[in-house]
Parts: C-alpha cells; sequence; structure tokens
C-alpha cells in the first residue's frame, strides 16, 4: 500500500468513527432517555414518511406509532408492571418491531423466540425468560400447544393473525383500545441499564440462554452502523434475516427507523425472490449473513440483480472468496463487515472495506477499545498464563480467543450477563492482565495483521456455526440422550466444501439396532432444523479423558470420511427423512458439491 493509500485508509477510518461516536455519545446506562424516548423522537420527526413496508402493506411512522400505542394499553389492560415479560413468538411481519417498542412504553420487556424452537427447547426458552403471556401467529400456535402441559402455570396465549380456538384475539383487543401515547411517567423508574429485550443464545453449553438487551445496549446496536453507509432518510433496508436475532432486529433495524428512513420486512429469506423483491421495493440498503450471500451467488443470473438500488451492506460472517464474488456479481461497493454477540461487550466493524476484515484496532486507537486476543490451550480451552500469571497476549498473524475488558460504567463496555449468575460467571475471565480487571470470553478465535485488521478464524469449545445459526452441542447431545436406544453422544461440527460454518456431526454409543427414521423425527421433535446433525457414527464406545470429558480433536479430524473412519457413517437424507449410510461414492459427491446436503 503506497502513501497516499495509506493516509486515504486513515482518513476514513478517523471520520467513521467520529462520526459513529457523536452519534453514540447520548447513550449512557444511568440515564433515563431511553432507547423508547429515541425511537418516540424519530416518530414525532418523521411522522409522514413511510416506516415499515411488508409485502403490500405499509405504514407510516404515525401508523407504526398508533399500533405501538395500542399495543401499550393492551400491556397495561393485562395487569403487567414494568420488569414483567411477554414472549413473543413469530416470523417476520409488519407489526413485529410496533410490538416489541410497545410494550417498551410501559416498562414492559418483550422475549423474542427463535421460530425453530419446538419441544423442550420451546419450554426453556419461554420458562427461563420468566413470561407472562405469550403472543404468537396462528402457524406456531401449534408448537406451543404440543408443550402446554409442561408448564407449571397456565399460560395466557395471544394470537397475532386472528381469532383461534387455542388462543385470545390478539388484533381484536387492540382495536378496542386508543390510540394516544401513554403517558412517559410510567417507565420513569427506568433507566438505560435496565432491560428492554431479552434474546436468546446458546452460549458454549447446554439450552439456550436469556440474554437481557438493556436500553442503552439496543441504542449502541441501532446507531452503530448508520455512519459507516451513510444511513439517511431516503434509504431503505431491507431485512430478510429474522427480527428475534440482534443482527436483524436492531443491527439491521436502526439505520432505518431512528433516520426516517423504511424498513422492509421480509417474512423469511428467499434466494429466487431476493432481487425482485429489493427492485420492487426500492431497497438501498440490507442487512446480511455470509450463509445468505453465499446462497444468492448459487441462483441463476436474473435482471433484477442488475436493476437494483442496493448501494450498501451491512453484516457478518462473509468468506474473503465470497465477499469478492458477491462485490463483483451485484455491484454493491460498500460492504461493512462487523463482530458482536447479543450478550457480549466487544463490537467493531470494518469502516472502509478491508476484505474478510471484521473491524479494525489501529495501534494509536487501542485504548478506545475493549478487545484484547490471548493465546489458548485448544484442547482445555484455558487460556494461557505466563511465569506471573497473567494471560499472554496473541501475536499479529497468530489466532487468540477475543475477550472484552468488563466496565460496568461504561455503556459499551458492559456484560449484563444471563439469566443466572453461574451462567453469567462462566463467560467472566478474570485477573487477566493485571491483579482484580475482569474480560468476557466471547468464544470465538480471531487474529491481526501489522495494520490492526482484525479477522474472524473459528468458535472455541462447544459452539459452531451452521446455517447462520449458533448450534449448541450440549443441546444435541442431550436430545440424543432422551432416545431409548442411544446411551453416550458427542457432538462437534465439521466443514463441508462449499459451505459456511460447521455441519453437525454426531459420534454416539448405541445399545442395539437403530431405527435411523425414529431416531431423526425424535432429534426433528427436540432440535431446531439448523440443530440436527447432517452426519453420524456410531462407535462402539466414547473416548473420553481422564476427567471424563469427551475427545473430539480426532473426531473432528476424521470428520465422515469413510476412508479415515472403520466405524458405521451416516448422513442425513432430508427428504426421505431419515439417515442413510455413508458411502465412499456419497462422500465423493459431498466434497465435489453435487450432494445436496
Amino acid at each position: 500500500m503506497g502513501l497516499f493509500a495509506a493516509i486515504r485508509r486513515e482518513y476514513h477510518f478517523l471520520k467513521t468513527m467520529r462520526t459513529t461516536l457523536k452519534r453514540l455519545e447520548h447513550i449512557d446506562p444511568n440515564s433515563p432517555f431511553l432507547l423508547t424516548d429515541e425511537m418516540e423522537a424519530a416518530v414525532d420527526r418523521f411522522h409522514d414518511r413511510i416506516a415499515i413496508i411488508a409485502d403490500d402493506q405499509t405504514w407510516t411512522y404515525q401508523e407504526f406509532e398508533n399500533y405501538a400505542n395500542q399495543v401499550a394499553h393492551w400491556a397495561l389492560a393485562q395487569g403487567l408492571k414494568p420488569g414483567d415479560t411477554v414472549t413473543l413468538f413469530s416470523h417476520n411481519r409488519l407489526e413485529y418491531v410496533a410490538i416489541w417498542y410497545g410494550l417498551s412504553k410501559v416498562g414492559v420487556i418483550a422475549a423474542l423466540l427463535n421460530t425453530s424452537l419446538v419441544g423442550h427447547s420451546l419450554v426453556h426458552c419461554i420458562s427461563v425468560a420468566q413470561s407472562k403471556a405469550l403472543i404468537s401467529e396462528t402457524g406456531l400456535i401449534a408448537e406451543v400447544r404440543a408443550v402446554a402441559a409442561e408448564f407449571a402455570v397456565p399460560l395466557p396465549l395471544w394470537c397475532l393473525d386472528a381469532s383461534h380456538k387455542d388462543a385470545q384475539d390478539f388484533g381484536a383487543a387492540l382495536q378496542a383500545l386508543p390510540i394516544d401515547r401513554p403517558n412517559g411517567d410510567l417507565r420513569a423508574d427506568l433507566r438505560g441499564k435496565d432491560p428492554v429485550l431479552k434474546m436468546f443464545t446458546s452460549g458454549t453449553t447446554g439450552l439456550p440462554k436469556a440474554a437481557p438487551v438493556s436500553h442503552s445496549r439496543a441504542q449502541r446496536y441501532m446507531s452503530s452502523f448508520s455512519a459507516s453507509v451513510g444511513a439517511g432518510p431516503k434509504d431503505r433496508m431491507m431485512m430478510v434475516l429474522p427480527l428475534y436475532h440482534a443482527t436483524g432486529g436492531l443491527c439491521g433495524v436502526g439505520p432505518a427507523l431512528l433516520l426516517g428512513g423504511a424498513l422492509i420486512v421480509e417474512r423469511q429469506f428467499s434466494a429466487s425472490r431476493f432481487w425482485d423483491v429489493a427492485v420492487r421495493h426500492k431497497a438501498t440498503l440490507f442487512m446480511y449473513v455470509g450463509e445468505l450471500c453465499r446462497f444468492l451467488l448459487s441462483t441463476p443470473q436474473t435482471p433484477c440483480e442488475k436493476q437494483h438500488r442496493i448501494r450498501a451492506m451491512i453484516g457478518n460472517g462473509l468468506s474473503k472468496d465470497v465477499w469478492l464474488r458477491f462485490r463483483d456479481r451485484f455491484n454493491i461497493r460498500k460492504i461493512t463487515e462487523f463482530y458482536g454477540a447479543t450478550e457480549g461487550n466487544v463490537g467493531m466493524f470494518n469502516a472502509d472495506g478491508q476484505v474478510a476484515a471484521i473491524g479494525r484496532v489501529p495501534s494509536y486507537a487501542q485504548e478506545k477499545f475493549n478487545i484484547a486476543l490471548v493465546q489458548i490451550d485448544l484442547d482445555s480451552q484455558i487460556p494461557l498464563r505466563g511465569a506471573d500469571g497473567f494471560c499472554l497476549r496473541a501475536e499479529d498473524g497468530t489466532a487468540g480467543e477475543a475477550i472484552g475488558l468488563i466496565d460496568t460504567q461504561d455503556a459499551r463496555y458492559r456484560f449484563d450477563g444471563y439469566g443466572t449468575k453461574a451462567e453469567t460467571e462462566k463467560k467472566i475471565l478474570r485477573d487477566v492482565f493485571k491483579k482484580g480487571d475482569a474480560y468476557f470470553r466471547t468464544g470465538d478465535l480471531m487474529r491481526t495483521d501489522r495494520h490492526g485488521y482484525y479477522y474472524f478464524v473459528d468458535r472455541v469449545g462447544d459452539t459452531f456455526r451452521w446455517m447462520a445459526e449458533n448450534v449448541s452441542t450440549g443441546e444435541v447431545a442431550a436430545a440424543f440422550s432422551s432416545y431409548a436406544d442411544v446411551t453416550q453422544a458427542n457432538v462437534y461440527g465439521v466443514a463441508v466444501p462449499g459451505h459456511d460454518g460447521r455441519a453437525g456431526m454426531a459420534a454416539f454409543v448405541p445399545t442395539g439396532d437403530i431405527d435411523h427414521c425414529k431416531l431423526y423425527h425424535h432429534l426433528a421433535e427436540q432440535l431446531p432444523v439448523f440443530a440436527i446433525p447432517l452426519f453420524l457414527r456410531e462407535q462402539r464406545a466414547a473416548e473420553t479423558t481422564g476427567t471424563f470429558k469427551f475427545r473430539k480433536v480426532d473426531l473432528v479430524e476424521q470428520g465422515y470420511d469413510p476412508d479415515k473412519v472403520s466405524e458405521s457413517l451416516f448422513v442425513l437424507d432430508r427428504a426421505a427423512q431419515t439417515y442413510i449410510p455413508m458411502t465412499k461414492m456419497v462422500h465423493r459427491q459431498i466434497l465435489a458439491g453435487k450432494a445436496r446436503i
């Protein structure tokens, strides 16, 4: 890189950072100015502009506000108080953001459920959220009713779409309520550090955890990316990611709804319809995850992919090869890759478009960021420490676990934890670089280069990503252990050529002959679709360490290769809803990208 290119890089970095920090300077965990107040201010400023677009439906900011106000009055009519929680179980839709926004007007917290949840996972999430009521769309009510008997106290169930024999009519209830804004005094005792949402994360082990998202954290998510893409009132953000995730539901919503732009809400992602929708609704921005972009690259060329107006995209998980191909084929020049976690305190973004980088911390700005990379023993997953007892920093070019300094007085660096103190403590690393300090463990391996760019390497431990979702090996193993013909199950992720992330694989010990069709249906009842393992390995006995922890290193290395594994291997046949033997021919087809998985 020449001198002038380096100067341009630093100028652009500093300009973007300065603008971003200015947009965040009002956020304070101790302030009474909440996310709700910020959204109401946007409504008052842009009330006549289009706010939400969903298929052929549109809402102006005022119509969005009116619906949210009715939701607030509904919450009051139900006797809900500040700090209570209502669960929202729905795909993307016109009303989605307005529901949690409306609840926040009276201090009620919305717990946003992953629509893939079924069975025990669904019960667990609703229970740990401590819900007082559940709002669901028609298509998901059957999943709730299937587990209703498992709740200690019956949960009031409301249907979004229309009357339903098993639920009360939410829409009809709202129509009878006023559209005026409820008195702000109802949330007067709340501060930025108080929760506005509960989102769910797989964590590193076990079932999903409820991660409280404070007003100040949500404000940061919603305001952090608008400067990097120059978002403004003329922009339209296309949203195909689920609104129950922070990436779509906060990071993507903010650049639209806080600045007078519009949010284009698609029920779910469709690669075949994506560019048609983008052209029809005049999208200028969109949120992505890496897997989504790979799907779009696999579609046949269409005229709309050249006719769209999308000028910039924001997201994460974009590999270098997909980044370059996507940029060139679809002519989107501005790509803002970012890094963050719903519950974490480490965040950064790629301000200048360095290919495949997730962010940058130049040497002269290190004091402005809380991130550090530490060396880690990949077998024990414990950070390495020197003779002085403190952690060892990873050098440039060497992978290390990303950790974030915890500072309860700084909105950027707070770690609000999970629903329980025990789960929270597992993610905290203490006495890291000096006595008494504390850092959040992200569980992510990263590396840096000499210019301060950060690059994602892989996940540490018992969580891997597949279909753009975090998969907990503990949750999958628990589903196996509840099947009568399985004793021990060791779950891990394996690479599949042409696919981002890791596909699930389970090595288990059967007690007899396995009916693979019944096993599949059992797993489908217990797990979201993305968590059902793609590959199986039947073992005679499980290998464990001296402390009875499963050994995974050799299993991951051997993967699903019949030439490396003498034990029986199977691959999921989704169409037949069963597992079939992994032959050498099938293995070759997978490696060549010819097998549909």
